[in-house]
């Protein structure tokens, strides 16, 4: 792999895009259907995080690259790190979407650094989102993509650690914790792949994600994880969040039950994890209502 020219990559700071789509109802029935009983929505809003199944990059075959995704140098930057992953992001909730309604998304790439971690090189992009509904600000996000180096033996699966104080059988003790148990099941990652257009490899083809990428399995979707945990934050506080920032910790694994959590943290706030059934902490996230 020829070195990162990172003043070249650099050069994609500033670029942008629109899009445009319609939230349809067929739309919320199946992403309603795909979450099940964890589904969170108020009446007469859509579901919330749905947006992440909004306007797509919809590229014809010739022009998807070897993982699945569009091929780079396009809108994002020619990284040329093999290993892409959502490493987190922010929300900010302004007005709640509307069925039947069209949105606009418009983008701006905003940054690109480069780190070294204990899993090597790793590239960041962060992506600056908004979101339009009839001409107003509904959603501000900042979107952090993750790229690293091809995957060797230590550090294809993520580290054996704990969830935050306070979940499994502590925090049933509390009174105050709510988990959700999810079954990581090969239909429930290629039902969330359909819902938002995404091809990455990783999440349905599992010889390319063991193969290929080094992964024990297939992996859970970042924006599913984040999903289920606004939506069960949403429930335990009875609407939703005005903000929430979320970070991806680890790998989450098709093949069992994972569980996502959610605690009040003080007036106002909330945190919510996900965790793997080996006790892993996958992701995290902080809110406020």
């Amino acid at each position: 792999m020829s070195e990162p020219d990172m003043d070249a990559l650099r050069g994609w700071i500033g670029r942008e895009e629109e899009a445009s789509d319609v939230i349809t109802p067929g739309l919320v029935e199946r992403f309603t259907a795909t979450l099940g009983p964890s589904a969170f929505a108020q009446a007469g809003s859509a579901p919330l995080a749905i947006h992440w199944c909004l306007a797509p990059p919809a590229v014809p075959p010739a022009m998807i690259g070897p993982d699945g995704h569009p091929r780079r140098g396009g809108f994002l930057p020619p990284v040329p790190l093999p290993r892409r992953m959502w490493a987190g992001g922010r929300l900010r909730l302004i007005e709640p979407l509307t069925i039947g309604k069209t949105v606009t998304r418009r983008s701006r790439i905003a940054d690109i650094t480069r780190k070294t971690g204990r899993s090597g090189e790793m590239i960041f992009v962060a992506v600056d989102h908004v979101f339009e509904c009839d001409g107003r600000e509904a959603i501000r996000e900042r979107h952090d993509i993750v790229y690293r180096e091809a995957a060797s033996p230590a550090t294809a699966s993520p580290r054996a650690g704990g969830a935050p104080a306070g979940s499994d059988e502590n925090a049933a003790a509390d009174g105050q914790t709510v988990c959700d148990t999810v079954e990581a099941t090969p239909p429930l990652l290629f039902r969330y792949s359909a819902l938002t257009f995404n091809a990455h490899r990783i999440h349905y083809d599992l010889d390319y994600a063991r193969d290929v990428e080094g992964y024990p399995g297939l992996v859970v979707h970042g924006p599913l994880q984040a999903t289920l945990m606004i939506h069960l934050a949403a429930r335990m506080r009875g609407g939703p969040p005005r903000e929430m920032v979320y970070r991806g910790l680890a790998p989450l694994f098709h093949g069992s039950a994972f569980t996502v959590n959610a605690r009040p943290d003080g007036d106002g706030a909330a945190e919510a994890w996900c965790a793997s059934a080996d006790g892993v902490t996958t992701m995290t996230a902080s809110m406020r209502f």
